[in-house]
């Protein structure tokens, strides 16, 4: 029908939007290979895309208000586009870190807070719910159905076929991008740019110092390039951010107070719906994609999967979000948003306990499958709801704003849950690692002194075939050398247990933060 054109390409922008990085996660060892790098480099990789796209969606937001948001979001695929085109030739590390992290982020801070807005302004009442159900379902499906398209693809010719495709789909956008209904620039203001140096910084400070204390260590330094009286610089990392997110704050309320245009209007925060919405969107976003960075390793480094067999395991994820994030019209005749996330992050926890008793030396396909399904489960139910109450809380004027911070919540929880978790993992490997070596009387007192150099060296997740190789350069016995392996083996199960287990310690902690979710469902008008 034509009332759903827009939708047809603010859906496929949506899906495109989140389809890189499943990709990159699923294409981790071929990257690896590839680029002749490690794990946590591609995972610094991973990371920095989404915090370029948490440190200026606001700032898109705010573009998107002075120049109109169909305009923006067409400028912003052209970036994206741009992005795309250099990922896909990338001779080395840096220039795909500039092409998808920096160019490709850059566009989709354009793209994702005007297409909030331009949902919200092409439909209303109980289309809006549809729309917002279908584009989160479609942004679990992008999620998901990148391991599957990108590991074919990575496994059977080259990852960069996904980017290449991905400029092909950007400009069939921009050919029909005028069947979505313009949402009018506002007044134009002077952009705050004190406003935005501080939030990105801040921002990058934090994500910055959780991401890098998986190598230098949280206190006790472990390999930095520098320390701060003797400490590891991560934690001063995350304090100095804090410290200019606050400056950030008072900067916006001291603007605000004297009648200036702030980069965020903090006043919004104020509101309960919408506070608790961003908060469950940060939470949401943290936990798959931790999950999404710390599955493929399981599949990959300690199952020996290839890419196309890793997102083959990962399908029922985006069949069950897809189905259960379309539901939420029909939800919403039975139950109130609240409800239906509270529902979703008991859903959550329950995949995740479930992971955890999948997570052993051999795969239980399914078992492991079915925990995947009920994953999808959970992140459809919380996607059903979430887009729709953030959008709902606020007026019209405010559309494209709260769309900066929807996408900027997003984002965020997206950065930490790659850092976070990824830093809790190689925390975890480091430490289960020491005591089955220091427990194990098959290694030596000289052999435990070798790996505790090689650790303060820097710890990255590898497979036991390269902690064998290591050993066999030590010139250890072939005794030892086992013991070490069997060693290594038990302690990266060790780790990814003790990964999901946080990650499902998230979806624990983000229950109260629902107090503030409608409770009621939304009215139904006479004759729906």
């Amino acid at each position: 029908m034509k009332r759903w054109r827009p939708l047809l390409v603010l859906g496929t922008a949506q899906f495109l939007m989140v389809l890189d990085t499943s990709v990159m996660n699923v294409s981790i060892s071929r990257l690896v290979e590839d680029f002749d790098t490690e794990v946590t480099a591609i995972q610094a990789v991973i990371t920095l895309y989404t915090l370029v796209m948490a440190a200026f969606m606001i700032t898109g937001g705010k573009l998107g208000d002075a120049f109109g948001r169909r305009r923006t979001f067409a400028a912003g695929l052209v970036v994206y586009g741009i992005g795309s085109a250099v990922t896909s030739l990338a001779p080395s590390l840096w220039v795909l870190a500039l092409g998808w992290s920096v160019v490709e982020g850059l566009g989709a801070t354009l793209v994702l807070p005007a297409l909030a807005a331009l949902v919200a302004g092409a439909y209303r009442d109980r289309d809006r719910s549809v729309a917002y159900g279908v584009i989160g379902g479609l942004a679990g499906a992008g999620i998901a159905v990148g391991p599957l398209l990108g590991g074919w693809v990575t496994t059977y010719l080259t990852w960069r076929l996904v980017f290449a495709g991905e400029v092909v789909l950007v400009v069939a956008m921009l050919c029909v991008v005028r069947w979505i209904p313009d949402v009018p620039a506002e007044s134009r203001t002077a952009l705050d740019r004190v406003g935005v140096v501080l939030s990105a910084a801040g921002l990058a400070a934090v994500v910055l110092g959780v991401l890098q204390s998986s190598s230098w260590g949280w206190l006790k330094p472990r390999n930095p390039p520098f320390t701060v009286l003797g400490f590891s610089p991560a934690l001063f990392l995350v304090a100095a951010g804090g410290i200019l997110l606050w400056l950030f704050g008072a900067w916006e309320r001291r603007r605000e107070a004297h009648g200036r245009q702030p980069l965020v209007r903090l006043s919004l925060l104020r509101i309960p719906p919408l506070k608790s919405g961003l908060t469950m969107l940060l939470c949401q976003n943290l936990v798959l994609l931790g999950l999404f960075f710390v599955i493929p390793l399981y599949l990959q480094v300690v199952q020996g999967l290839n890419a196309f067999q890793t997102g083959l395991r990962l399908l029922p994820v985006s069949v069950t979000m897809l189905v259960s994030a379309m539901t939420g019209p029909l939800l919403a005749r039975v139950a109130a948003p609240r409800t239906v996330v509270r529902c979703g992050l008991l859903v959550l926890f329950a995949a995740s306990l479930w992971l955890l008793a999948t997570i052993k030396p051999r795969l239980d396909n399914l078992s492991f499958g079915l925990a995947m399904a009920v994953l999808g489960l959970g992140m459809g139910l919380l996607a059903s709801q979430l887009g729709n109450v953030v959008q709902s809380s606020v007026g019209e004027q405010e559309r494209s704003e709260t769309g900066g911070l929807q996408y900027t919540a997003q984002n965020l929880g997206s950065s930490l849950g790659t850092a976070l978790i990824g830093s809790l993992l190689i925390g975890a490997l480091v430490s289960a690692f020491t005591t089955q070596i220091e427990k194990n009387p098959k290694v030596s007192d000289a052999a435990r002194h070798q790996a505790g150099i090689a650790m303060e060296a820097g710890v990255s997740f590898v497979g036991t075939d390269q902690v064998r190789a290591g050993a066999e350069r030590a010139a250890l016995p072939p005794s030892e050398v086992d013991a070490i392996v069997d060693s290594y083996a038990t302690a990266q199960l060790d780790a990814l247990r003790a990964a999901v287990l946080a990650a499902g310690a998230v979806t624990l902690a983000a229950f109260p933060f629902t107090r503030h979710l409608p409770a009621r469902r939304p009215a139904r008008k006479a004759g729906a």
